[in-house]
């Protein structure tokens, strides 16, 4: 199996920050954002990646990924996605490399301490869906669920104002290659992208989706809330502890 980090877009969402930047390059407490998808690919046992990136910063990844083997990458390719055309747009860019193997699919602003190995090493064909509880689903894929059977899922809806369930379709997927036969399928949505949610509602009408919830923390980093909350939980794990800020608002400073 393959990995793939979709790393694209202008991050706008975090504006002034990624007018020097890439979003991905940003700092999750001691290490850029892009090092954790990374090492949930690698910790997995797929060390054969590429990066798709895009936007004005693409060639900063080159100094910070370089050839990848301090990650623990034995191959490591890039490409570019010249326009905001979606995730399934980046993620067609992709068909050469995968060259008719399952792939593993992560987003570049996504960090879970989730053990996904037995899941790549159990997969066996279709689509499987990495799902999670989360307090704001309406920002994400959410699945809606059959009232009679909680396990199935109906539909996933894209960004829905009212969400049917309070999980989301994590950055998080693995596809066989019939993906890239979907993709081809796909018509621009209301917002002009190639929608990887589209792609999933495939898969689910051919029955060839299926879904696990990861265990573990996850979430995305691509609002200024998300940033702090990853920032905040891996600096705890790696042992960091908050300490408190000293008031010096009644401390006359003198010239």
């Amino acid at each position: 199996m393959k990995g793939i980090v979709l790393a694209g877009g202008l991050g706008s969402r975090l504006y002034p920050l990624t007018h020097a930047t890439n979003k991905h390059l940003l700092p999750i407490y001691d290490q850029p954002m892009i090092y954790y998808p990374i090492a949930t690919l690698v910790n997995a046992g797929i060390d054969h990646i590429m990066v798709v990136t895009g936007g004005p910063h693409a060639g900063h990844f080159l100094r910070v990924l370089r050839d990848g083997k301090h990650l623990g990458v034995r191959h490591l390719e890039y490409t570019y996605q010249e326009n905001e055309g979606g995730i399934a747009e980046a993620l067609s860019l992709c068909e050469d490399f995968a060259d008719g193997d399952d792939i593993c699919v992560i987003l570049g602003d996504n960090t879970t301490d989730a053990d996904i190995r037995p899941a790549v090493e159990s997969f066996t064909g279709g689509a499987l869906l990495f799902l999670a509880k989360v307090p704001d689903p309406h920002r994400f894929g959410c699945p809606r669920f059959d009232p009679n059977d909680p396990t199935r899922i109906l539909r996933i809806e894209e960004k829905p104002r009212e969400p049917a369930s309070n999980y989301a379709v994590t950055g998080l997927y693995i596809y066989d290659a019939r993906v890239f036969d979907y993709i081809a399928r796909l018509e621009p949505s209301d917002r002009g992208e190639l929608e990887i949610t589209d792609v999933n509602n495939f898969y689910l009408e051919d029955g060839l989706l299926r879904w696990v919830e990861l265990e573990g923390f996850w979430t995305d980093a691509g609002t200024f809330e998300s940033l702090h909350r990853a920032n905040r939980y891996w600096a705890e794990r790696r042992g960091w502890r908050a300490q408190p800020v000293e008031d010096t608002s009644s401390v006359v400073r003198k010239a």
